[in-house]
């Protein structure tokens, strides 16, 4: 699903900001419009498998440990360097790509040339909830993981200190939170800066881990169904059926064993391994492409076609690299060369923009 996911979420970025789309969109509207408008749903399968994922390290039976304050805070600070790490350098790339490209090419897509408090807005996830001009296409999700983990995390500290005997009471904070935020804050856009907007994807998915190992798996099955349901008969939303559906999907494959059979190594597994590296350097790459490929072939509905190919396949790659070297290296801000090299592109994309400006 990860693997899946983050090729849909390139497509529609590529889909969105032309001009190579542009050009595929006057013979195929259809497939360009279809990547704008669907393609972008993938994040709430992203949403649910962080949930899922979340359970089974927070509380993987339902009942969160009684630990310390150091602990809970130690547990928000490794999630912060394991998102924000590789966010950054995908950010200081960005940055470095656009500055390179905007003398000579002028397009919507390109943001405007970055400020120090902008970087540090950014550098502690806080662009959304600040209202700063995002630097790249997709950071509001990074900042919004962050935001349901430390919920999460602070809701199993009030559980396990207010009723550490009671069993069922994080599973119940869970639906409650989940039922509240499907059936009521989610249908307000004014929300969407925060966690709880999406928290009904990433509760369903913290019910589907703990259907795979309780003995009322299928209550729990019921009651994401019924979450689902409730919601959809409210409002109708397109990423609400997608985060069921990936719920159920997982749910059902945890409970008859296919998660520890299926899939074997293979391409897209090695894609979900690296789908956050690919979902959060991609944007610079493919404006990149975009550049150049409005400067070598401005038109042709076969080598855009192709152009934008190319840039999928330039974006896993560095994706690729961006999870080999910063992303799967824990200490990789305080690998000396890696550091070097994120100050040498922060320090010649701001050179750039200011000789541009």
């Amino acid at each position: 699903m990860k693997g899946i996911g983050c090729i849909a979420i390139v497509l529609h970025h590529l889909a969105v900001y032309g001009p190579m789309s542009d050009v595929v969109r006057g013979a195929f509207p259809a497939v360009i419009n279809g990547l704008e408008i669907y393609a972008r749903l993938a994040v709430q399968m992203f949403f649910v498998l962080a949930g899922f994922l979340v359970a089974a390290q927070l509380a993987p039976e339902g009942q969160p440990s009684t630990s310390s304050t150091a602990s809970h805070l130690g547990l928000i600070l490794k999630r912060y360097r394991r998102l924000a790490t590789p966010f950054v350098f995908a950010i200081a790339s960005a940055i470095l790509i656009t500055a390179i490209v905007r003398p000579w090419f002028v397009h919507d897509s390109l943001s405007a040339p970055p400020s120090l408090a902008q970087l540090l807005a950014h550098a502690l996830l806080l662009h959304d909830l600040t209202g700063v001009e995002a630097l790249s296409a997709g950071v509001w999700y990074v900042a919004i993981d962050f935001q349901l983990f430390i919920l999460t995390v602070l809701l199993t500290a009030l559980s396990a200190r207010v009723a550490p005997n009671w069993r069922w009471i994080f599973p119940a904070l869970i639906i409650g939170l989940a039922a509240g935020s499907l059936w009521v804050i989610n249908r307000h856009d004014r929300y969407e800066d925060y966690a709880p907007y999406f928290f009904g994807a990433y509760g369903m998915g913290m019910l589907a881990f703990w259907s795979t190992r309780q003995p009322l798996g299928g209550i729990l099955l019921f009651t994401i169904s019924l979450l689902g349901a409730v919601a959809l008969w409210l409002q109708h939303r397109n990423p609400i059926v997608v985060a069921l559906a990936t719920a159920i999907i997982v749910a059902i494959a945890g409970q008859r064993g296919w998660l520890a059979q299926w899939p074997r190594p293979g391409l897209l597994t090695w894609l979900g391994q690296r789908s956050y590296s690919i979902f959060l350097i991609h944007y610079g790459f493919c404006i990149g492409m975009n550049a150049l490929w409005a400067r070598l072939f401005p038109t042709g509905v076969l080598i855009n076609t192709l152009g934008m190919m190319l840039a999928v396949l330039i974006s896993v790659g560095a994706g690729a690299l961006l999870y080999r070297y910063v992303e799967s290296q824990p200490n990789a801000l305080g690998r000396n060369w890696v550091t070097t090299a994120l100050g040498v592109a922060v320090a010649s994309a701001f050179l750039l923009e200011t000789l541009a400006w």
